[in-house]
């Protein structure tokens, strides 16, 4: 009985909810795209799947909540770009480390875009670049907060174009959007599905996307190149994440649930409409891709000189 009864414990996972924690406020890419898998999972994996948001310090607060917890495969998070690849190289302490995290696989990759309020007087990125230069000490911009890709995004674009304004970091997407429309600031590079349907519903008006192709959500917006900003191509990604020492079976079953969600024709379509591209690569492959990305964005930080504390 003492052999039988942890091999039948084992095998009846899931027996109670999954929590995913969005390191991130409502509204932005990071909840939106949980929303959208959580559904899906619990149904691949005939259990409730609740979302928590756990916003503040550039996800630290809820990526620390992850490592805190028990590896059981219970407790996931919405890993992202900021947290897991920018942070390390933003911050000179973090309660963490890439090796606290048991990768599982990538959910959605997609562009960010440049919008500023439709009632700016700049209409297109040039025009945003020549007034920045003649009164650069009115321009600041917003993001979903410091060490975001939607912060370096904004960064990068100064250095290309050769402007200066003050950052005005948010907690989470939902709140800076929510700031742009009320004019708090002069111009964000957003992840496209945050600030899509302000663009949709004429509140935001899109100047550039940061892919290297147009999206098909909004083909008469330039890309960055297009628009005259060379070597500004970026793409914001979001994943999911276990703490370290998860079970492989445990994480096996996890990514066979998401892989089979995200091959849905249903979100499948709804990433797309969102200007995003669906996961769904392996945990190894998702555990290389994110090491590559922490070398690429170390070298962007360095060469912005930007450092934060938490």
């Amino acid at each position: 009985m003492a052999l039988i009864l942890p091999l039948c414990a084992q095998a009846a996972w899931p027996d109670r909810p999954i929590t995913i924690i969005v390191p991130a406020a409502p509204g932005g890419t990071t909840d939106i795209a949980t929303r959208l898998l959580s559904e899906k999972l619990a149904k691949e994996l005939d259990t409730s799947v609740v979302v928590e948001n756990r916003a503040g310090a550039a996800g630290i607060i809820g990526t620390q909540q992850l490592v805190r917890s028990a590896p059981d495969g219970y407790t996931l998070i919405m890993g992202n770009i900021g947290p897991n690849a920018i942070n390390y190289s933003m911050y000179k302490k973090l309660p963490y480390t890439p090796e606290d995290f048991t990768p599982i696989t990538l959910v959605i990759s997609v562009p960010n875009v440049l919008v500023v309020n439709t009632e700016s007087p700049a209409k297109d990125v040039k025009d945003l670049i020549k007034r920045g230069k003649e009164k650069p000490e009115s321009y600041t911009f917003g993001s979903s907060g410091a060490g975001q890709s939607p912060h370096l995004s904004g960064e990068l674009f100064k250095q290309r174009a050769g402007i200066e304004a003050t950052h005005v970091p948010y907690k989470g997407a939902g709140p800076a959007v929510a700031a742009l429309l009320g004019n708090q600031f002069t111009f964000m590079i957003d992840n496209l599905p945050s600030s899509l349907g302000s663009i949709k519903s004429g509140k935001f008006r899109a100047l550039a996307v940061t892919s290297d192709e147009r999206v098909s959500e909004l083909p008469d917006v330039p890309t960055m190149a297009e628009a005259g900003v060379s070597d500004m191509v970026v793409t914001a990604w979001f994943g999911l994440l276990a703490p370290k020492g998860t079970p492989q079976d445990v994480v096996d079953k996890i990514y066979a649930g998401a892989k089979a969600a995200l091959d849905t024709p249903e979100l499948q379509t709804r990433f797309k409409e969102m200007g995003g591209k669906a996961g769904g690569n392996t945990p190894a492959e998702f555990g290389s891709f994110i090491t590559a990305e922490r070398a690429r964005w170390e070298a962007t930080v360095k060469a912005a000189n930007l450092t934060a504390t938490n």
